[in-house]
C-alpha cells in the first residue's frame, strides 16, 4: 500500500532531522519552564509608635509578677528603648537591669498598649529601659485600680439648688473612680467630685462622668464615674495619691 505521509501527517513530517521526533516531543510534551518567583522582600518591623505607642504617655510599670511598681510618663522614645520618669519616688531594688512590664494609656485613641523591657538603674530619677516589646493593646481602659474607701462629698452639675450630697470613694484609677451615694443619677450626668485623696494634701475637686450605675439595696447606688478635664497637676496629684496608699500598704501602714 502506497503511504503518503504529506496526506496523513502534514509536511512536519517530512523533514529528516536527528533528533526530530524528540524535539517535537520537548516542544509538545513538556511544559515551559516557569519563571523563577523573585525573592520575597523581609516583613517590615512594626515600629513602637505605629503600634500607639508615644513619648508622653502615661504608663505603670510593674515587675513579671505583676506587682505594681510606680507610675510614670514614659518620654525619650526611641526605637525600642525610653526613659521613665515617675510621678512619685520609686522604690526599686536590682543589681543591674530587670524584667519588667508596661501598660500605658493612649490619651488619644483611649486604648491601652501593654509593653515589656528592661529596667536599667535610675540616672537622677529617671528610670532608662530598653528591649521595648510591644505585646498587645486593647479597650482595657483602666488603669491600676485601689481601693480606697475614704469618705466625700459630690455636688450634681446643672441641677438647680443642688448642695453638697455625701458619698464614699470606693476605689480610684488615674481614669476614674467608683463612688456610692444615695442621689439617683442618670447615665452621663456629670458632678463635681470632692475627696481628700491624701490626709497631708488639700482636697481634690475632680469633674466626674456616670458611665456606669449599680443600684443596691436601701436605695443606694454605685456609679461608674470617667474623670473628665484632668489637667496635668490634676492628673499628678492623683497618681501620686494612689502610689503613696499603694505603698503604704505594701509596707503594712
Amino acid at each position: 500500500m502506497y503511504y503518503n505521509e504529506e496526506i496523513c501527517c502534514g509536511p512536519a513530517w517530512r523533514l529528516r532531522i536527528p533528533g526530530g521526533f524528540m524535539k517535537l516531543f520537548d516542544l509538545f510534551g513538556k511544559s515551559a519552564k516557569k519563571e523563577p518567583k523573585p525573592a520575597q522582600e523581609p516583613e517590615r518591623e512594626i515600629s513602637l509608635e505605629e503600634h500607639g505607642v508615644y513619648s508622653g504617655m502615661r504608663v505603670e510599670v510593674m515587675d513579671a509578677e505583676n506587682h505594681l511598681l510606680f507610675i510614670a510618663k514614659l518620654m525619650s522614645l526611641s526605637g525600642d528603648r525610653a526613659k521613665l520618669h515617675p510621678y512619685s519616688e520609686a522604690e526599686v531594688s536590682f543589681e543591674e537591669e530587670m524584667k519588667i512590664k508596661i501598660r500605658g494609656y493612649s490619651d488619644m485613641d483611649k486604648k491601652v498598649v501593654h509593653l515589656e523591657g528592661n529596667l536599667k538603674q535610675a540616672d537622677d530619677g529617671i528610670w532608662p529601659v530598653e528591649g521595648l516589646v510591644f505585646i498587645k493593646s486593647g479597650n482595657d481602659r483602666a488603669f491600676f485600680r485601689l481601693n480606697t474607701d475614704i469618705d466625700g462629698s459630690m455636688v450634681i452639675i446643672g441641677k438647680v439648688g443642688a448642695g453638697e450630697e455625701p458619698c464614699k470613694l470606693l476605689n480610684i484609677s488615674v481614669g476614674g473612680a467608683y463612688v456610692r451615694a444615695e442621689p439617683a443619677l442618670e447615665l452621663g450626668e456629670r458632678f463635681l467630685l470632692q475627696v481628700k485623696l491624701h490626709p497631708d494634701r488639700d482636697m481634690s475637686l475632680i469633674y466626674s462622668e456616670v458611665c456606669r450605675i449599680i443600684e443596691k439595696e436601701d436605695e443606694v447606688f454605685e456609679y461608674g464615674c470617667q474623670f473628665v478635664e484632668l489637667n496635668e497637676a490634676d492628673q499628678k496629684q492623683i497618681i501620686q495619691a494612689i502610689y503613696e496608699r499603694q505603698r503604704k500598704k505594701k509596707h503594712g501602714s
